[in-house]
């Protein structure tokens, strides 16, 4: 059952003038009323980080003559703190991320503005999802991953998800005749090879720019990337409780 009337908080982390924010908002109002509240700038890979060393500004950004939403001067965690605490005349029945360029499947999460938005949301207790596309292409379509995200976002709740849980949807990039649907996956093993690319600037001067391969470390048949790979919208239920209790049982037979 859709619920008559949401009131969604919208933010992400690739900026409010992406064109992936743009394509949520629109498919979010399809659902209820939209406050959008996202960062001013590029924000991605900061996770959950938050601001408490300078003010926060929020300033009225217009999109074609209208307002369109406010853009923050911080993080998307801040975005989604400022907004639910002050931007926002009543608490929002739900938070939505995105949509990124960029997939934000298996280990791509810890690293994400997108999806720790998302969490900050789920700690304040509110149904929340982040939204990727699989592609750093800024053209790229974002039809299919508005309409993933909608479809999602309709039935979010009436999924009556666990305390602390959220959902990280990832959308693959394929026309619609090749996308095969949407699964719930689990989190992928997969990680960065890391390497540094030694440069120089116009100057002489060394600096170092961050490259790698993403790499495949245990492939499971559930796995969110290897679904997205093969034209699945993989649908991830994740929480941020990070006690590994295997572990904890074991250390209490541990004299400290």
């Amino acid at each position: 059952m859709i619920m008559a009337q949401h009131r969604i908080l919208v933010t992400n982390d690739d900026g409010i003038d992406s064109r992936g924010i743009f394509a949520l908002v629109q498919a979010m109002r399809r659902l209820g009323e939209v406050v959008v509240v996202a960062p001013d700038r590029q924000q991605s890979a900061v996770g959950h980080a938050l601001t408490v060393s300078s003010p926060l500004r929020a300033v009225p950004f217009y999109r074609d003559g209208s307002m369109f939403g406010y853009a923050i001067n911080g993080t998307p965690a801040d975005c989604v703190k400022l907004g639910v605490s002050c931007l926002l005349d009543q608490p929002p029945t739900m938070v939505v991320s995105g949509i990124n360029h960029g997939s934000n499947a298996s280990v791509n999460a810890i690293y994400s503005g997108t999806v720790s938005a998302a969490t900050e949301g789920t700690l304040m207790g509110i149904p929340s999802m982040a939204v990727s596309l699989n592609t750093f292409d800024h053209d790229a379509d974002m039809t299919l991953a508005a309409e993933v995200a909608y479809m999602v976002a309709s039935r979010m709740h009436d999924m009556q998800l666990p305390k602390g849980t959220l959902l990280n949807v990832n959308v693959p990039t394929v026309g619609q005749p090749d996308f095969k649907g949407i699964r719930v996956t689990r989190q992928g093993h997969s990680e960065w090879r890391d390497s540094y690319e030694r440069r120089k600037d116009p100057m002489g001067r060394e600096y170092f720019w961050l490259t790698g391969d993403f790499v495949t470390v245990e492939p499971h048949p559930d796995a969110d990337d290897l679904a997205v790979q093969d034209g699945w919208a993989a649908v991830t239920p994740i929480h941020y409780e990070l006690t590994n209790f295997e572990a904890f049982h074991r250390l209490q037979s541990f004299a400290f």
